[in-house]
């Protein structure tokens, strides 16, 4: 499919939630976009961030990408982004997700270890998601936009995985292709990644690296070895899917 073509066809609502796609590649650009959202509710947005952020100081209200178009042909998922402040994206969020469609569209590493369970990260009190269970993400932002506009998700997974954990990619075997799996406002891109090591191991090793990092976005590394382990655990709605089916492929 040409670039053109991508840009012409949007099937951003086609994609119903809990669905999961496979595909061999990402290719991903940021363009402009004027979001109503965030034009038309401004004195919202601030109203909203001011009540969040005084519960969670930590928070920064940072420039981040939001997805608006998506199509998926011959093995790729093309996906266009723009940019917009991490307080409109929260408000829109927390809202319900109105207006025309969108997707927070970020990359996930699903990080398994040599002896196949997998290893989640526990986020912090103090982060906007506190408590919950995710592979090591982060919604993407212009550190991930290369110099040609395309969005470096396959560098995000790797970026957000040394920043929450520690590991480097040196320590890392990368699998191919992508997982994207759809939850209401959210596309997540589960990407698979190994570590060399039994699962004991590599937590030890993530919780050792942890201690010495400028933030620590995570509290705990959490070893899932069945789909039946999610359960004892609080987690967004893309997670106990896609883990349901990687485990059924097993």
């Amino acid at each position: 499919m040409t670039q053109a073509a991508s840009l012409e066809t949007n099937d951003i609502e086609r994609f119903p939630d809990g669905h999961i796609a496979r595909v061999d590649r990402v290719a991903a650009r940021i363009e402009p976009y004027d979001w109503a959202f965030a034009c038309e509710n401004e004195a919202k947005i601030a109203a909203h961030w001011a009540r969040i952020s005084a519960e969670k100081p930590a928070m920064f209200n940072g420039r981040i990408l939001l997805q608006h178009r998506a199509v998926i042909t011959d093995g790729v998922f093309h996906a266009r982004y723009f940019e917009t402040d991490y307080a409109a994206f929260m408000t829109w969020r927390d809202a319900g997700h109105p207006g025309p469609a969108l997707r927070n569209g970020f990359a996930m590493g699903a990080l398994r270890a040599a002896d196949g369970a997998f290893l989640c990260g526990r986020m912090s009190g103090h982060t906007a998601n506190g408590g919950m269970v995710y592979f090591a993400a982060g919604t993407p932002d212009r550190s991930d936009v290369r110099e040609d506009g395309t969005v470096d998700l396959a560098g995000s997974v790797l970026r957000e995985l040394a920043e929450e954990t520690g590991l480097t990619e040196a320590e890392l075997r990368v699998g191919e292709g992508w997982h994207p799996v759809f939850s209401p406002g959210r596309v997540a891109f589960m990407r698979p990644l190994t570590i060399d090591l039994p699962a004991e191991e590599a937590r030890a090793l993530m919780l050792s690296r942890m201690k010495g990092l400028e933030e620590q976005e995570l509290d705990d590394i959490v070893i899932l070895r069945s789909a039946a382990d999610c359960d004892r655990h609080r987690m967004a709605p893309f997670m106990k899917p896609y883990l349901s089916h990687i485990f059924a492929q097993d």
